[in-house]
């Protein structure tokens, strides 16, 4: 069985593009029930960063995920975690919300977006070069699934928010990837 699901994912990543995704089942995620979902093709793709400790191992990085959605849903009271993904500094890219519900990402711009959070603080560092190449191939994978407009515009969080997330050193590197827009909503 294990097998044939890597094999499904292998299969996914040829046809689509997509980064291995790490299934809420298989990080553990809490039973949530948020009802709201996102129509397909969003124009915007925001990336924010946690703001707290960073991970590099698969253990570390399920425990910040688990420690989000606690925080996010104790804390917070939203239903589930707010992010649609989140990329940890293993390279991984984890499922929150994922691609079909709305998140809690970026007050005023949550219906339009997809939520990617980079899990640590990128203010005076960046992540690791494989979670960045997760997060693109990510962005990629929801364009080709036409989950993401294929004209869609890249933002910081800073951009639809006053915020410094995603931190000045990871903001100033999506500044250089393709589609990013610091003004202007919609593409």
């Amino acid at each position: 069985m294990t097998r044939l699901l890597i094999l499904l994912a292998a299969l996914c990543a040829i046809a689509y593009g997509c980064p291995p995704i790490v299934s809420r089942s298989a990080w553990g995620s809490r039973w949530t029930n948020c009802k709201d979902s996102l129509k397909p093709q969003r124009p915007l793709a925001i990336i924010h960063h946690t703001d707290g400790a960073s991970c590099s191992s698969r253990a570390s990085c399920i425990s910040q995920v688990k420690g989000i959605q606690n925080y996010h849903i104790n804390k917070n009271g939203w239903c589930d975690i707010g992010y649609n993904f989140l990329i940890g500094g293993d390279g991984s890219v984890y499922e929150g919300r994922g691609w079909t519900k709305l998140g809690a990402h970026a007050k005023g711009s949550n219906s339009l977006s997809i939520g990617i959070a980079f899990i640590g603080s990128f203010q005076n560092k960046l992540p690791p070069q494989a979670a960045i190449n997760a997060a693109k191939s990510l962005i990629q994978c929801g364009v080709s699934k036409n989950y993401i407009r294929k004209n869609y515009t890249l933002k910081g969080h800073r951009n639809v928010f006053p915020t410094a997330c995603p931190g000045n050193t990871l903001y100033n590197n999506i500044r250089t990837w393709g589609r990013f827009k610091e003004k202007g909503f919609l593409p």
